[in-house]
């Protein structure tokens, strides 16, 4: 039988998680120290940036990745690349966070509609959407997971 090549490009997934010197994250706080240091201190008042953090079984970081950088008033969120990168690092939970260059730290309308369609995509891969924190760049944050907004 003759082997016809493949028409289909391939898709190949690597898992090479590495041991991050870190403590599991059990408040905001904890997630807003580690995740502001991903935000560009230069540009932190000038445009949006979301970032996602991506947490194993115990709290603990497995990695952080700048998902994407926007505007003055916003920035494009796919969900589908935020959970594709969960899948692939194997994780249990996300913390997502994004800034606000205005310093107002009231989350907009937006902002809580991108997070429910987050979540209820999170729920359907059994993964825990932990928090979604909002940076001012007075090193100040929301957290919609203490304000009940989650």
């Amino acid at each position: 039988m003759k082997v016809l090549p493949s028409v289909v490009s391939e898709i190949k997934l690597s898992y090479s998680p590495t041991k991050m010197a870190n403590k599991p994250i059990r408040s905001s706080q904890d997630s807003f120290e580690i995740i502001k240091k991903y935000f560009d201190e230069d540009t932190i008042a000038l445009h949006e940036s979301f970032i996602i953090m991506y947490l194993n079984q115990n709290n603990m970081v497995i990695g952080v990745h700048v998902h994407s950088k926007g505007g003055i008033t916003s920035c494009v969120v796919d969900i589908r690349l935020v959970l594709a990168i969960a899948l692939t690092s194997a994780c249990t939970g996300i913390i997502l966070a994004h800034n606000h260059p205005s310093g107002a730290l009231k989350p907009s309308q937006p902002d809580l509609t991108l997070t429910e369609k987050i979540k209820s995509g999170c729920k359907l891969l059994d993964i825990k959407l932990l928090d979604h924190l909002i940076i001012a760049p007075n090193d100040s944050y929301y957290s919609m997971a203490d304000s009940g907004d989650l």
